[in-house]
């Protein structure tokens, strides 16, 4: 059994392989809470608006909005409060593939803000953390359930505009 410690510092360590100088990034991350790694070797980033994520999960209450991404994509997801952008990590290839719409998935010649593994809740310091951290290196988002999640969540706003329309 790993302890979440444990589990914590080997995503930590695998997540740094994406960062261009590792020491730089520690560095970045005990400092400012985020550091800058790039995706598409190890991983992608599928970009994701709060509100498709708010809709498809039927609540902005980020207890509640971390249990439901946790059991739809069974992977890392994190926040970044400055964008109101939810970033869930994929497997590397699937920025080549993606084509879902109102989701940008960052591949190759893309670099992210990542918080810090520890952070998994709001910090001074940054303005993302992990809503449903990372299990340890490589365990990462399916591909199709982001895109189920963003479907769900894309539908779902477009019924409430129509309603609303209607009633207008």
């Amino acid at each position: 059994m790993h302890s979440r410690r444990n589990r914590e510092a080997t995503a930590e360590m695998w997540l740094l392989l994406a960062a261009p100088d590792v020491r730089q990034a520690r560095e970045e991350w005990k400092t400012w809470g985020v550091a800058l790694l790039r995706c598409g070797g190890l991983f992608s980033a599928v970009r994701i608006p709060a509100a498709i994520v708010h809709a498809a999960a039927g609540t902005s209450d980020r207890d509640e909005l971390g249990v439901f991404l946790a059991d739809a994509l069974d992977g890392p997801v994190f926040y970044d409060g400055s964008g109101q952008q939810f970033y869930a990590l994929t497997p590397h290839s699937t920025a080549r593939l993606w084509k879902v719409p109102d989701a940008e998935c960052l591949g190759s010649d893309h670099f992210l803000g990542v918080p810090a593994t520890c952070l998994t809740e709001p910090d001074p310091r940054c303005a993302a953390w992990w809503i449903v951290p990372m299990d340890g290196p490589a365990a990462l988002c399916m591909p199709a359930n982001v895109a189920c999640l963003v479907q769900q969540g894309r539908s779902l706003l477009a019924s409430a505009a129509a309603k609303e329309n209607g009633n207008a």
